[in-house]
């Protein structure tokens, strides 16, 4: 059975190391996800891509939630939870534009 008591503190305890992962992982994949929506790339890219910032996203929030739990509430907690909903949003946003994109005549066809 998973302990999230030793996940938390875990988690707190190497806080420097994590965050020096997450945070370019986050910005690097949800970067792609942009490139990838533009240059209308095939959609199992771009999902495969979104899946993967969506998890980095969704474990940096996880992060900073064990942090809140245990009373810190500081400026670097409140940006990386910026940081993570934003790479959300970004994330779901390319989906729905990536569709709308790609059921849209290219622009070559209007000229």
């Amino acid at each position: 059975m998973i302990d999230f008591n030793f996940l938390a503190e875990f988690s707190r305890v190497n806080c420097i190391g994590i965050c020096a992962f997450l945070v370019p992982a986050i910005l690097i994949a949800t970067l792609l996800t942009i490139i990838l929506t533009v240059l209308r790339r095939p959609t199992y890219q771009l999902q495969s891509v979104v899946g993967i910032a969506s998890i980095l996203a969704v474990v940096m929030i996880l992060h900073v939630y064990t942090w809140f739990l245990v009373g810190v509430v500081l400026a670097p907690t409140y940006i990386l939870l910026s940081l993570a909903i934003t790479s959300l949003v970004t994330n779901f946003t390319a989906i729905f534009v990536h569709k709308h994109f790609m059921n849209s005549p290219s622009l070559a066809n209007k000229i």
